[in-house]
């Protein structure tokens, strides 16, 4: 999926110049010229995550400085590369401290931003799959960590998150491999359950018929006389084993 990166600038014109730079890259581009439209367009759940923000730190009303200390405030943990005319080491730091990930110095060249914007969206993914790997380890992986831009995956989700509220048993099918899984963690980590134990069952792993008895606690006629000994008085003790 093409990243995709939000320009924060209140000058047009260097607006224009990094949404040509970024779609020569091969990035989709969005840009607004202020930094509450920013973090309003961050908040956006029913648009396409942003993956990367090219903030310019001086701005009107709410500056780039701003706009970092609010995306730390609200948990937004999407990169930004900070940019500005004046590039002092006292800047960089104070940018730095306030979560950026890196920062360039107006007018930057295609050659500098390029590679800024690789090694920002490099990390973010190694970071975003360790967070997902905590998430999941404490069965609380969310409707969040499904990334799509496909309409029938985002009227699954808002099917899942309905499923998610009520405690009625859910059953997800479809082909291997499309993420069913991943589904029924994100309701489980979105409902009461979220942080409970998460059990999987290999079906593929087991003869047939018995995946259906595992899940829904039927049983085989063997299975029925195998207790049927049991219960009786004289019958020598048996060792259960796993059908």
């Amino acid at each position: 999926m093409t990243a995709l990166i939000l320009i924060v600038d209140d000058d047009p014109i260097q607006r224009r110049l990094l949404e040509a730079m970024a779609r020569r890259f091969g990035y989709d581009v969005e840009s607004v010229d202020s930094g509450e439209d920013a973090l309003a367009r961050l908040r956006a759940g029913d648009r396409p995550p942003v993956s990367l923000v090219i903030l310019d730190l001086v701005m009107p009303d709410l500056d780039g400085m701003g706009v970092l200390a609010r995306m730390r405030q609200r948990d937004i943990a999407t990169p930004a590369i900070v940019q500005t005319a004046h590039g002092s080491i006292e800047a960089v730091i104070s940018a730095m401290r306030a979560g950026a990930t890196d920062f360039v110095v107006k007018p930057v060249g295609a050659e500098r931003l390029q590679v800024s914007i690789k090694n920002a969206l490099r990390v973010d993914a190694l970071e975003d799959e360790l967070r997902r790997a905590t998430r999941r380890n404490a069965g609380e992986l969310g409707f969040r960590d499904i990334v799509s831009r496909a309409e029938s995956m985002a009227r699954t989700i808002r099917l899942a998150e309905r499923a998610a509220k009520s405690n009625i048993p859910v059953l997800i099918e479809g082909e291997s491999g499309v993420g069913k899984e991943l589904m029924a963690r994100a309701i489980q980590g979105s409902s009461e359950r979220r942080g409970k134990p998460f059990v999987t069952v290999n079906c593929g792993a087991r003869r047939a018929g018995g995946s259906a008895s595992s899940a829904f606690a039927t049983s085989s006629p063997r299975s029925r006389a195998w207790r049927a000994r049991s219960a009786s008085p004289s019958a020598p003790p048996s060792r259960t084993s796993r059908c």
